[in-house]
Parts: C-alpha cells; structure tokens; sequence
C-alpha cells in the first residue's frame, strides 16, 4: 500500500530534493528512509511504515501498487467523451457496419459488447469478485493473478498501441488503484455487495489481455521435442543405429501412446481439433477461447503427470499455427499463460470421455 493526497486520487507530491533531483523512482534514496516520494513505487506491506505515513497524515488516502500485489483491475469509466469509430472500440476486434450500437456511451457498454462476442458474462456484473463504485459513476472490478500467470501492463481504453477496450483502463504492473473506504473530494470509493476479495482473473480475461499485448512475462516453456527430427531410440533409450546414408534400419513404427498418456491424448485430441478447425475462417470462431482450454486442460494434465510439458507445447503450437499462421507469437503467449494456469490444477483422466 501507499500514501495519496488527502481528498485526492493521486499520490502526495515528491520531497524538495526529489523534485528538485530528477532519479530513477526505483533508486530514490527517500525509500530506504521510508519516505514515500513517487507514488506507488514506494509501496510497502510493512505495518511500521504504514502506521508511520499514517500518523504523519491520517486524512491519506489508500493505494495499491497493483503488481507486486498480484492485482489486475478493470477501471470502467462513464466519462462523457465522443464515441470513436468502430475499429477503436474493441482493439483488434472488428465490429461490422450492421451492429447496431446506439446507446453506446461508456466503457460499461464496451465491456459487455467485449463479453458478448466471447459468450461470456458481463465482469460489471461478477459478484464472485471485488467491485467497487467510484464517485464519478465508473466501476473497478478487482482480479487477482492466478498462481504461475504471466505479468500485465496497464493501459489505458483510449490507448493508440495497447487498450483492452474503449473506457476501459487496466491497472496492473506499472500503476496503482484506490483502495475501497478511500474518500476524495468527488466522493467515496465504495465497496458494491458481493465478494470482499479478489477472485481470480478469469481465463477469457487473460486471454483477452494477451491478446491485445498487454502480457510483460510469457512463461518461458521448454522447446518441444519434434519427432521427425529426433532419432528412434531403442528399447535402452539408446538412439537406433544409422546406415551409411542416414536412413534408419528396420520399419519406422509410429509412436503411440500407452497407458495413462493415451487417455491425456484422447481428452486433448477434439479439443485440439476444435483449433485447428477455426483455419476455415478468418475470424468469429472464438479461436482465442478454444485455443486457451485446449491449453488450460494440457496444462492440468501434465500437472498430473499424465503427458509430458513439452509434448503439449508441441502439440498446442502446431494447432494454432495451423489455424492461424500469422500470429504465432500471439498463440505462444496464450498457449503460455493457459498451460500455467492449468498447471495449478492438475487433471486426472478416470472418468473423463
């Protein structure tokens, strides 16, 4: 947490010395004194420090530094500004000529039409999750990251290279959001009935978020093993011997899988199908979701056990990049953070057709 300026939404004003000596926030010397100059960059968990701040000035306001806190939080905003034009609303989403979309003013409106066209339900309207009404009409919808989740920026809606939605700001690494209880001169931040807490961010919303680039820290998965570039290895796991002119001796037996690792295939098999099957349209197949629990479920089986990591790599990237070639590094980012997040719950085939 840290300090913001009494009656306001923005942190107190830096030291003399630091206004005066411009530094990087994360080397100001003030921190180590447990000054709280730049803002959120100065955010502590110390119950010292932040009785400190508070005795020197009880009217403060709270903050949250949202990334070292894990948060990413949707601040929806009514402000009354012109409507942009259709490509701007949903970036990298287009929205055709016959959609009707009077009515639309704000990043409420946004929001749901982002919801609808992933079939999901409208994140205004989670109970399950922190929500919390600010003075000017706006709402901050509050997710946590999931165990093993890549980092977010922020963003702002009306952002030129990253934005989520028009009026819809993201808080996450690199910003700040205002603590529920917090009162401005506008008016208070209030918590809306429903859950007290965070819920976790929910996959299409990750999903969504690493779509329009807004991922800092893809998981880093290991290089998939490609068979045909591997030798056969014998019964000792020693590679099978050559002849003069390369060629492998003996019949080459396809390799299936026994056991346990063929019920993970057999559970992954349609839901591989369903992505590669979006490569006989350009869009409006909802690839990102098929993409991301084809993911999520390879994720939880090998969490299991039941498959190896790198082979569902492997065999995710080559479904993507069949149905959609010209956006690998956008299907690795998703495949990455669902893999992670299927990760933390592992999947145990019995009883799964």
């Amino acid at each position: 947490m840290h300090p913001l300026a009494p009656g306001a939404k923005t942190p107190p004003p830096n030291c003399p010395g630091c206004r005066t000596d411009p530094h990087p926030p994360t080397a100001c010397p003030c921190h180590a004194g447990h000054g709280w100059c730049h803002g959120f960059h100065a955010a502590t968990t110390d119950p010292e420090v932040l009785a400190t701040w508070w005795r020197m000035e009880p009217r403060s306001g709270v903050g949250v530094s949202c990334g070292p806190a894990g948060l990413v939080v949707l601040d929806v905003d009514a402000h009354g500004a012109p409507v942009p034009v259709r490509d701007r609303l949903l970036p990298g989403i287009p929205i055709d000529d016959r959609v009707d979309l009077t009515g639309l003013t704000s990043g409420y409106d946004t929001l749901a039409l982002l919801a609808a066209h992933r079939a999901r339900p409208h994140p205004a309207e989670d109970t399950a999750t922190l929500r919390v009404r600010t003075p000017s009409g706006g709402l901050h919808i509050w997710y946590r990251l999931p165990l093993g989740s890549p980092r977010f920026r922020s963003s702002s809606g009306s952002g030129a290279r990253v934005a989520l939605a028009w009026q819809v700001d993201v808080r996450a690494s690199g910003g700040y959001i205002v603590a529920p209880g917090t009162r401005t001169a506008a008016g208070p931040y209030e918590a809306l009935p429903g859950a007290r807490t965070p819920a976790p961010l929910p996959l299409w919303l990750g999903a969504e978020l690493t779509r329009t680039g807004h991922a800092l820290a893809p998981y880093a998965a290991r290089p998939a093993r490609d068979p045909l570039r591997e030798p056969l290895r014998g019964p000792r796991g020693a590679a099978a011997p050559e002849t003069p002119s390369g060629a492998v001796r003996g019949p080459v037996r396809p390799l299936t899988p026994r056991g346990e690792g063929r019920d993970a295939h057999r559970i992954l098999r349609p839901l591989l199908d369903a992505v590669r099957a979006c490569a006989s349209a350009p869009s409006g197949t909802a690839f990102t979701e098929k993409l991301n629990r084809a993911a999520f479920t390879a994720g939880g089986l090998a969490a299991a056990g039941h498959i190896q990591h790198a082979d569902c790599a492997g065999l995710l990237a080559a479904a993507a990049d069949a149905a959609r070639p010209h956006q690998s590094r956008r299907n690795q980012l998703v495949i990455d953070s669902a893999l992670r997040a299927g990760g933390t719950r592992p999947i145990h085939p019995e009883g799964r057709s």
